[in-house]
């Protein structure tokens, strides 16, 4: 049996030499439990000797790390890019509220390996979920600037949990030209029957907007000690929602480090997925992510 061929369209990777990421310096813990083991540098070749032996990795997405300065790490990964076996995207992080945002996006735009921005905007009233004070969407230089991202071809990497999908639709509406990618399957935080009625019907609305795709990634930030079978639900519910052409499969590796290896994130995509076409599978698992962040 050939082994299983992907691209991966969430990765990290930091390197604590360039001081950007004070905050993987010293373990903490938090709502994904300890992170000892992931608070040191993570570099590529680590990354590419995680699929060996379970799949072969035809690209990668890196997606920003928080680090303390957007353009430096910009700068980084385009040399991690420009050397690598194979084809490097990056997602860099980016204030779409800083009426300087468009001189920011003609910076980023000197590298060839840049591919769009994320900006984390997960708000939430239990105070572990809540990664930021400031209800970004609501400003209304948010609209603008992701409006001027897409207009310069860039994708929006959309960070958001589901009680959020409503005021991201709108957003996306209005940003009609902008490729939006909602991550970590819209990050399904309220573990219960209510906050999973919520997080179904805002797929779904999320789903209507035809500039929306969404990652299938993440999964164990949620669900520590996951299994094949405990993921599957939230899986297929959302490929139900986004069908194949709009959705991919990604590792969030090395944050899901954490919870499991790299072989067993893919072999539960590739069980769960066994009985779809073949055609269906070439997309989540590579053709949606190529197209969608042009590798």
């Amino acid at each position: 049996m050939s082994p299983l061929r992907i691209i991966d369209p969430h990765i990290h990777l930091w390197d604590l030499s360039s001081g950007l990421y004070p905050h993987f310096e010293t373990p903490s813990v938090s709502f994904i439990g300890d992170n000892t083991a992931i608070a040191r540098s993570y570099l590529l070749p680590e990354f590419l000797e995680e699929g060996e032996g379970s799949v072969v990795i035809e690209g990668a997405v890196h997606v920003e790390a928080l680090p303390t300065d957007a353009l430096r790490e910009l700068e980084v990964l385009q040399q991690v890019a420009s050397s690598a076996p194979i084809p490097i995207g990056v997602i860099s992080g980016g204030d779409l509220t800083d009426p300087q945002f468009g001189a920011f996006l003609d910076r980023c735009e000197a590298s060839p390996a840049f591919r769009g921005v994320r900006q984390v905007l997960n708000r939430h009233p239990v105070a572990e979920f809540n990664y930021v004070a400031t209800d970004f969407m609501a400003d209304p230089q948010f609209s603008k600037g992701l409006i001027e991202l897409g207009r310069r071809g860039g994708v929006f990497d959309l960070q958001i949990y589901p009680h959020q999908m409503d005021a991201a639709a709108r957003q996306a509406a209005d940003a009609g030209g902008t490729q939006i990618v909602l991550n970590h399957a819209g990050m399904w935080v309220d573990r219960n029957g209510a906050g999973w009625r919520q997080y179904k019907q805002g797929l779904r609305t999320l789903a209507a907007e035809p500039n929306v795709t969404v990652k299938i990634s993440g999964l164990g930030m949620f669900d520590l000690d996951w299994t094949t079978e405990s993921i599957r639900p939230l899986v297929l519910e959302t490929f139900e929602a986004f069908g194949p052409e709009r959705s991919m499969f990604a590792s969030n590796f090395p944050v899901d480090k954490l919870f499991s290896s790299y072989a067993a994130v893919w072999t539960a995509f590739d069980a769960i997925t066994s009985d779809l076409s073949e055609g269906d599978r070439a997309q989540l698992f590579r053709g949606t992510a190529k197209r969608v962040y042009r590798l």
